[in-house]
């Protein structure tokens, strides 16, 4: 058989405060027509469905709908799991009943001994989970870490192998050798230990993970991470993104990108080439842009006047820091009040002005400053 691994969806995801549901919404409807061109008998998704244990309503009727579109208007079989940015109970509602369409969506432990099989292929569905669930199951304490556990888990769901059938797990956790490279990657700790072995993985004929936004996090032909199918923090703006085309019989794997809907790009630059409408033109007004400024002297007002060409900065900083710090002092005296030097450093510290409460605050404290030195 052949199916699409994706994973680590997280809708409902903000970007340095940019919502992205618009983005997701594009981008999935690029993943179900790779699904259609390559004409999959099963769509993989491998944890974090969304991006927060209680999503926002706008999060869950995007993912709603996805999973409807999917499942029930294309009538594609579906599988998938809870990550450790879901909350199992609540993904879990009306799982019972998804059977019944082939949506299978495993957010309890326990059931991931009984394997899901579409055509010559057995899939068992493991969810984030942790230590004390695999004790509970296994009535043994003496499973102390994440290898003890995962090598008891393989060696239970290896009781219902079918030797005439491949078999694939679909997991979500942080596997050996693999390299953590997005700071949208939460870390996630299994018992104390969170590196599984892939040796122990190795009965599998394919391992679909989930958690690391990074295909290329580890390197092993039948264990694949999918990555994220968008950029979510700048330290993923030079990945590639898309999705893992899998075959069975004989066993295949073909990665296939997908073009972001607004990138992320990091310029190093100086001021005055950033705000050179020709320099400025070659990149579009709708992206995203972490910006480190070469410029050492102080820039009144920069944020705003980065935002006429780019409106959607992540973060802002100096690539080598400010000049000398009393020449800047002296600087800033000469140019800007109290009250504009501390809008100035806000701004510039967290990307946003002040709220009036905040303003009101700082003039307060500096009337009682200035009165003070009376």
């Amino acid at each position: 058989m052949r199916f699409l691994h994706t994973g680590d969806w997280h809708i409902g995801k903000n970007l340095a405060g940019f919502n992205l549901l618009a983005d997701q919404h594009a981008t999935f409807e690029t993943i179900l027509q790779i699904a259609k061109d390559e004409q999959v008998d099963a769509m993989v998704v491998a944890g974090d469905l969304y991006d927060r244990s209680i999503p926002s309503e706008a999060a869950i009727q995007e993912l709603s709908n996805q999973l409807t579109t999917i499942n029930l208007k294309q009538q594609l079989p579906l599988l998938a799991i809870s990550g450790n940015h879901d909350s199992a109970t609540r993904l879990g509602v009306g799982r019972q009943w998804f059977t019944s369409q082939n949506f299978y969506l495993n957010t309890d432990f326990n059931q991931a001994f009984s394997p899901v099989q579409i055509a010559d292929t057995q899939f068992y569905l493991l969810p984030f989970f942790g230590i004390q669930e695999v004790r509970n199951y296994f009535h043994d304490e003496r499973i102390r870490d994440v290898n003890s556990a995962m090598k008891r888990i393989v060696a239970e769901m290896r009781k219902s192998f079918d030797s005439a059938l491949h078999q694939v797990l679909v997991a979500h956790f942080f596997a050996a050798g693999s390299h953590r490279t997005a700071e949208s990657e939460t870390m996630i700790e299994v018992g104390g230990l969170s590196a599984v072995d892939t040796s122990l993985l190795h009965d599998f004929d394919y391992v679909a993970l989930g958690h690391l936004h990074n295909r290329n996090a580890l390197h092993e032909e039948r264990i694949r991470y999918s990555g994220s199918p968008m950029k979510f923090s700048v330290s993923e703006a030079k990945m590639e993104k898309g999705v893992w085309i899998v075959d069975t019989a004989p066993f295949t794997i073909k990665w296939v990108p997908i073009a972001p809907v607004h990138d992320i790009h990091i310029l190093e630059e100086s001021m005055k080439t950033l705000t050179d409408p020709d320099f400025a033109q070659q990149f579009p007004r709708d992206d995203y842009y972490a910006i480190r400024l070469l410029d050492r002297e102080i820039i009144p007002d920069v944020m705003n006047r980065l935002r006429e060409y780019y409106p959607q900065i992540l973060n802002l900083g100096r690539k080598y820091g400010f000049e000398n710090p009393q020449t800047a002092a002296r600087q800033i005296e000469q140019q800007l009040a109290p009250d504009q030097l501390f809008e100035n450093f806000f701004e510039q510290t967290l990307g946003q002005k002040p709220s009036t409460a905040q303003m009101k605050l700082i003039h307060q404290t500096l009337e009682q400053v200035e009165k003070d030195r009376r």
